[in-house]
């Protein structure tokens, strides 16, 4: 059953939310990778996609808010959804932060990092890909969410695993004797590994957002 049953165009405005969501996952995943790499060129361009996508987020998310409340569409539930709109939107802010700050502070990563700091990437945007398809049932079949966010919660633990491996290796391993860089390494590993945290953060308010709407 669909969510809005006489607005089509609000679930339209929602699915192409959630699409814009899952495009700068994957554009911050091959952004980190192309910085990495030494790509610079590719890096620049990853991260004027993102910026772009992050700003077409927000449009989107102004208008589906507009109509939930001059169309007056369940306003019982218009806080619940407004909290999830602004933690998904969240994750594509994040990714565009994150990013930037690559360009801006020009981190000086050591080439032994590289695969586990790809890894993380990996694993922190599949925590955010995984989260969608719950937050699309919810406005569809809401008794469907239970079973598809469970994936969420294992790649976040899988991030933040692998996060402690690189701090230690930052500061127990590797021969860097500048406490600072060592600080900036931690720094970044931190960035990358909150998107699976803020992936989480959804995966929780959808858990409890479908009860409300199946009891």
């Amino acid at each position: 059953m669909v969510f809005f049953k006489h607005a089509n165009q609000s679930v339209e405005f929602i699915d192409h939310f959630i699409n814009t969501i899952d495009q700068g996952a994957l554009i911050f995943r091959e952004g980190v990778k192309n910085y990495l790499l030494g790509n610079r060129e590719s890096f620049l361009d990853n991260l004027s996609t993102l910026s772009g996508l992050e700003t077409e987020a927000d449009h989107i998310r102004r208008k589906i808010e507009n109509i939930l409340y001059t169309q007056s569409l369940m306003p019982q539930l218009r806080g619940d959804i407004l909290k999830l709109l602004e933690e998904l939107d969240n994750i594509i802010d994040m990714s565009k932060k994150s990013l930037f700050q690559f360009d801006v502070e020009v981190p000086v990563i050591p080439a032994a990092l590289n695969q586990d700091l790809i890894k993380l990437t990996e694993i922190s945007c599949l925590a955010v890909e995984s989260v969608l398809p719950a937050a699309r049932a919810y406005f569809r079949s809401p008794e469907e969410v239970k079973e598809k966010i469970h994936r969420v919660y294992l790649y976040e633990k899988e991030a933040d695993k692998l996060a402690d491996a690189i701090k230690r290796k930052v500061f127990q391993e590797l021969p860097i004797s500048r406490l600072s860089e060592k600080f900036h390494l931690r720094y970044f590993t931190l960035h990358i590994e909150t998107l699976s945290d803020a992936a989480q953060r959804v995966a929780d308010l959808l858990s409890i957002m479908a009860i409300k709407r199946t009891i």
